[in-house]
């Protein structure tokens, strides 16, 4: 199964870092956040990574290009003019970097990567900032239940987001109040849900959704455990201080 990650934004409420990367690129522990999701989808099995890039998408790029150079021991020879990596660990990934451009919205950008998907019956998509212990195995196999096109992985947290309720008959973005069962993103999707995208302009959290709990094609999938977005400095404070702690809840992988 291959996983879809949204890395585009603009990450506005923490410009403090995003004034020189793009938000998925903000190191916790040394490594970037897109880097901890998807080690958490590959401790669950899924290593065929399609990256939605948009604003300094180029620095994903040569992030994955220069990848080696990032995890492992080097040797430079300049007499020859040769590199020699001495490799610690290889990650088994297949990672896609597409532009999705800089302006284009979470609909949008999965709509532009819909070529990269023909063929599978279902697929992984999720936001490039946030982490969580989510258990990736058993999310898919709910959603093969079920039947059908769409499943949120919901989850509490103040009301920031959109509020959910159990077989989705209705999506509420940003609703007011505390204590919801939220959008927690790690979603599972049927390719035809892409059908519902107008456009680039088309936000996903909008009309596709609501569209979808609408008809009775969306359900949720409750996870109890830890999830924490990463929209602010003090959250990027928080998870690093988990890091440093050896407890990192999301920290799945061995």
């Amino acid at each position: 199964m291959k996983a879809v990650i949204l890395a585009g934004g603009l990450g506005t409420r923490i410009s403090e870092e995003t004034r020189l990367k793009p938000k998925p690129m903000i190191e916790v522990g040394g490594k970037p956040i897109l880097w901890h999701i998807m080690k958490v989808y590959s401790a669950h099995g899924v290593n065929n990574f399609i990256i939605c890039c948009g604003y300094m998408g180029y620095l994903i790029k040569e992030y994955f290009a220069n990848y080696f150079l990032h995890m492992s021991d080097v040797t430079f020879d300049m007499t020859n003019n040769s590199m020699e990596v001495h490799q610690r660990h290889v990650e088994s990934w297949r990672v896609t970097l597409v532009d999705t451009g800089e302006d284009t919205m979470t609909g949008g950008r999965l709509k532009r990567v819909a070529p990269y998907l023909e063929g599978e019956d279902a697929f992984c998509f999720t936001y490039g900032d946030g982490v969580g212990n989510v258990d990736i195995t058993a999310l898919i196999n709910f959603h093969n239940a079920h039947g059908k096109l769409a499943t949120v992985t919901a989850t509490q947290s103040p009301g920031r987001f959109g509020a959910l309720s159990n077989n989705i008959i209705s999506f509420k973005e940003k609703p007011h109040g505390d204590g919801n069962w939220i959008n927690g993103g790690f979603f599972v999707l049927s390719p035809k849900v892409i059908d519902r995208i107008e456009g680039d302009s088309t936000f996903w959290e909008r009309e596709p959704m609501e569209s979808l709990a609408n008809e009775g094609e969306f359900s949720a999938w409750f996870h109890n455990g830890f999830w924490q977005p990463m929209d602010t400095l003090r959250d990027k404070t928080l998870l690093e201080e988990l890091w440093i702690s050896g407890n990192a809840p999301w920290k799945v992988w061995a």
